[in-house]
């Protein structure tokens, strides 16, 4: 049994006191029972939730592992994550979900809910064995990493996703307009003499499986929408009623590819940073509905490969553990706690199909206690992801997480 106390709802100024218990919130304020945690004055929310990140393992843990990745997600106040695929072997195979998922709940860090592949090797040219893979425990079907350029191979997998009642995630971007692009194409990449990928690559290919979706009618979820046309057709289709949802990813709100004059691959990122005015619609479409949540795509590499230069470095970044205080930093007067809690708890649980996580009796406890008041220096010597570098690094933010909870159990504990 746990209690914290001295937090506060959202939105709410009065001090309370939860108690969870067999990994469930078993009521607020009746009083200190078994383990008492001090939550300094904190709001409680419940935990975030990532449908977006790569956690490097199996066949990549020179970047990542489970380990790493997990205590990294739960620092910045998940307990649920949602791993990508397309690691070494691809996660095709209904043994490597149930290893992933075994090893995982071991750690004691966030939970850990795989994605698989939807191709075999994610190659695009043949399904996985899509109904092993649920059974195994894979809970989104994406080959994420790749681009779906076989628009009947994509069909046929939102067909039998559909019959599974499962969601398909896409990097939509057309391989052949992005070409050999590193960075938006535009006056920036025109002016460095650097390639370019135009804007036209994510629309097209938007534009191209909201059509399959119009056919199917499977559940898509389009992947970290960089652009204001992209984003414009997604509004369209969800005016005629289609069932697709998208997320916007932090770095696209917050930088653009003005960072890229810089030569810096740290900034090299797939789809890559667009222009302000891009920025600035994404903002706008979380601000109306249109954009379901916010994901990070956390991609940790080595520092030696981001070292590279931008036409041989991968793309790519890592900050899983700033994702809350970036955005309540930047965004919390435009946004409002309520509605950035929800693009990171109850907005990817709806995409999932998951119970809305709530901070109701009986609820699971899945909990995180932010503070929203005090600024820290972003640090990334502490991360606890192997990737101990960020774009941020330097600036001071708020809304830290300072403690999280998972399934009634601390999973992460800010010292001071």
């Amino acid at each position: 049994m746990l209690t914290i106390t001295n937090i506060k709802r959202p939105n709410s100024d009065q001090s309370e006191s939860v108690t969870v218990e067999n990994g469930a919130i078993k009521g607020w304020n009746i009083g200190e029972l078994g383990q008492v945690i001090d939550g300094q004055g904190g709001t409680v929310a419940p935990a975030l939730i990532e449908l977006h990140a790569h956690l490097r393992e199996p066949g990549q843990t020179e970047k990542e592992d489970l380990a790493s990745g997990l205590a990294a997600a739960a620092a910045g106040g998940y307990g649920t994550v949602v791993s990508m695929p397309n690691t070494s072997p691809v996660v095709d195979d209904p043994a490597i979900v149930r290893m992933l998922i075994e090893k995982a709940e071991g750690l004691g860090f966030a939970r850990l809910r795989p994605a698989a592949a939807l191709t075999r090797g994610q190659k695009g040219e043949q399904l996985a064995e899509l109904t092993y893979l649920k059974e195994a425990g894979a809970v989104m079907f994406t080959d994420d990493g790749r681009t779906n350029e076989n628009a009947r191979v994509l069909r046929l997998g939102l067909e039998y996703a559909r019959s599974l009642g499962m969601v398909v995630s896409v990097h939509a971007e057309d391989a052949s307009l992005r070409a050999d692009g590193v960075m938006n194409e535009g006056p920036v990449s025109e002016e460095l003499g650097l390639p370019g990928n135009p804007a036209a690559a994510e629309a097209a290919r938007v534009a191209r499986d909201l059509e399959i979706v119009a056919q199917t009618g499977a559940r898509l979820h389009v992947q970290h929408l960089s652009t204001a046309r992209a984003l414009d057709l997604v509004r369209e289709a969800k005016g005629r009623g289609l069932p697709v949802t998208c997320e916007v990813c932090p770095h696209h709100l917050t930088l653009t590819d003005e960072a890229l004059r810089s030569f810096d691959a740290i900034y090299k990122v797939a789809p890559p940073l667009r222009t302000q005015a891009d920025a600035d619609h994404l903002l706008a479409g979380l601000l109306d509905g249109t954009v379901d949540c916010l994901a990070t795509d956390h991609a940790p590499h080595t520092r030696a490969e981001k070292e590279r230069d931008l036409l041989t470095a991968p793309s790519g970044i890592a900050y899983i553990e700033l994702a809350f205080p970036l955005m309540w930093t930047r965004f919390g007067e435009q946004l409002g706690l309520e509605r950035l809690l929800d693009l990171m708890t109850a907005a990817p649980a709806r995409v999932m199909g998951w119970p809305t996580p709530t901070l109701e009796e009986g609820a699971p406890a899945d909990l995180v206690v932010l503070d929203l008041e005090t600024e820290r220096e972003v640090n990334s010597a502490e991360f606890r992801s192997k990737a101990k570098f960020t774009p941020w690094a330097g600036e001071t933010l708020r809304g830290w997480p300072t403690l999280t909870v998972v399934s009634g159990k601390v999973t992460f504990r800010r010292e001071g």
